[in-house]
């Protein structure tokens, strides 16, 4: 997911009216970072990145986004993901009484391997929403075809995730 944040950034950063090459070489060499890891880190995973890392990439996608001169739409767009999986926590622990920080199994991908998801699937399914996020995102269209292209994402994770319950159900 930094990966294709990483790079969505970049492509963002160079094509603005003057394109930023300096400022693009931070998320390049976070995108550069990422994948060396990935050669790794994808399932079945041999190392993992652990706290520090996902929290490093994570302010350092966010430093990139700042002097990048993104909008505030392509940002939530290019980092949807970790995004909405924040604010979903947020609100889903707050309303059961439990402390946003608290852990649990209820991240989308511990969710999703509950379901039935392999973690090769979960994995590709993570790369396909993050890369169509980011598309939206860098791609220079009116507001209103962003917001139908996220609304169609949305039908598309709950049709997964709906889909992915009900093959849980049948095989229980």
């Amino acid at each position: 997911v930094s990966l294709i944040a990483a790079l969505a950034l970049a492509l963002n950063a160079l094509r603005q009216p003057q394109a930023q090459l300096t400022i693009a070489l931070v998320p390049l060499a976070l995108a550069g970072a990422s994948a060396g890891f990935l050669l790794f880190n994808f399932p079945p995973a041999r190392i993992f990145m652990g706290d520090s890392g996902a929290e490093f990439l994570g302010y350092a996608l966010g430093a990139s986004a700042i002097i990048g001169g993104a909008k505030l739409a392509t940002v939530l767009l290019v980092l949807g993901v970790p995004i909405l999986d924040v604010i979903w926590l947020i609100i889903s622990r707050t309303l059961a009484g439990r402390s946003p920080a608290q852990g649990g199994r209820d991240h989308l991908h511990l969710r999703l391997r509950d379901l039935g998801f392999t973690p090769r699937q979960v994995v590709l399914f993570y790369y396909a929403l993050s890369a169509s996020f980011g598309l939206v995102g860098i791609v220079s269209v009116a507001p209103a075809v962003k917001l139908a292209a996220l609304a169609v994402q949305g039908v598309v994770v709950v049709v997964v995730i709906a889909y992915a319950t009900r093959r849980a159900a049948l095989t229980s």
